[in-house]
């Protein structure tokens, strides 16, 4: 490696350009978030989650028509081969729901028309059929390890994506605001750049491997705490903190042992909260609300400003991420800690797809160097001679 090149190495790629793309904007220094240029702010407002992943998908904003042709695309795929849900039932249940979702979406290639084929038209249709699959894979696993029989999805046409996870889950429908609220969250969670999982996706896709080979790959990316296990791991300390008067000693304490607290911190929103947090917040408020339940955002409000207080003081600012607000969203809409970073998985299938296209429609390999630190010229010793 030459001085050039090693002067511009960054740890972790900080800050690095590591490719092109009209998907998703991150601006944090003005916290704005766009998706094709469309704040996620205005997509939470007036949009939903379909039109959202179109959008990803394809690029522009859909029709009457085109959305409604594609939200019929996607409720005619909510079904999976019965293999596949045999394959469920036999999966230990000791096996985390992430794990699970890894396995089965690589297995899922298997049965899907057109797994080897690239095409846009290809890679179109496999996109359709992996959003409109996850959500179904993650309920029934969710349900058989839990030893109860899987719930067959809607095929009703006013029946969301959102609301029809709600409901895979629990047999019930949930109410109006719910479904809303959970909606947000998908859009909220459908894309964010070159993230871990995202990049990930598009080092499998740039080798021209299949778009469920992608997934699987990102999905692996996704599992990590530093990733997208996040939410769990927040909503984890909030049941261990469980009432507000155990979060200034039990969050001073993590301070001075040195421990991260779990929902903070942004490698591109350094000085500000991330804008998805914002929204979040608000949902996880009102929905407490509505709820009579608004323990949770009451213990995540103080653990925030305390953490904010504390780095402010530090000099060293940090602010509530996407997934610190999420945990109190959906625990108080019912769903199991251990689904918090599927439905993750699940609605960031749609910008992986969008970014698995983008990758295949002008790709080149993507193959950095490292900067090597190991031993040079070494005299090769005769294992008799060791």
């Amino acid at each position: 490696m030459t001085q050039a090149q090693t002067e511009e190495f960054k740890a972790g790629l900080d800050g690095v350009i590591a490719g092109e793309s009209k998907i998703c904007l991150i601006d944090g220094d003005n916290r704005r978030l766009s998706y094709r240029g469309y704040n996620v702010a205005d997509l939470v407002k007036y949009s939903s989650f379909e039109e959202t992943a179109y959008l990803l998908i394809k690029g522009y904003l859909p029709t009457p028509d085109e959305l409604s042709a594609f939200k019929k695309a996607l409720i005619e795929a909510r079904q999976i081969p019965t293999q596949i849900l045999d394959i469920l039932a036999l999966v230990p249940v000791k096996t985390s729901p992430m794990d699970m979702f890894r396995t089965i979406i690589s297995t899922l290639s298997q049965y899907d028309p057109e797994v080897d084929s690239n095409t846009p038209e290809a890679n179109f249709n496999k996109a359709i059929r992996l959003i409109a699959q996850a959500p179904i894979i993650i309920a029934a696993y969710h349900r058989l390890r839990h030893k109860l029989k899987p719930i067959e999805a809607k095929k009703d046409p006013s029946s969301s994506l959102a609301a029809n996870f709600l409901y895979m889950l629990t047999g019930e429908e949930a109410d109006e605001y719910a479904q809303k609220v959970f909606d947000i969250c998908l859009i909220l969670h459908a894309d964010h750049c070159f993230n871990a999982s995202t990049f990930t996706a598009r080092v499998t896709a740039a080798t021209l491997s299949d778009m469920h080979s992608a997934v699987t790959s990102a999905i692996g990316a996704l599992k990590g705490p530093l990733h997208g296990g996040a939410n769990q791991e927040v909503m984890e300390l909030l049941l261990k903190v469980n009432s507000l008067d155990n979060v200034d000693g039990y969050i001073n304490k993590m301070f001075e042992e040195g421990k991260k607290i779990p929902g903070f911190g942004h490698r591109v929103y350094r000085n500000c909260e991330d804008p998805r947090a914002t929204i979040l917040r608000e949902c996880s408020r009102e929905l407490g609300i509505r709820n009579k339940n608004t323990k949770w955002f009451e213990i995540s409000e103080a653990i925030s400003q305390i953490v904010v207080k504390r780095a402010e003081e530090k000099k060293k600012p940090i602010y509530p991420n996407v997934d610190f607000y999420s945990a109190s969203t959906y625990h108080v809409l019912g769903i199991d800690t251990q689904l918090f970073t599927p439905i993750f998985a699940m609605s960031r299938m749609a910008g992986w797809c969008a970014h698995i296209i983008e990758q295949h429609a002008n790709n080149r390999l993507i193959r950095p160097q490292a900067h090597y630190l190991g031993e040079k010229d070494l005299n090769y010793l005769e294992i008799s001679k060791r």
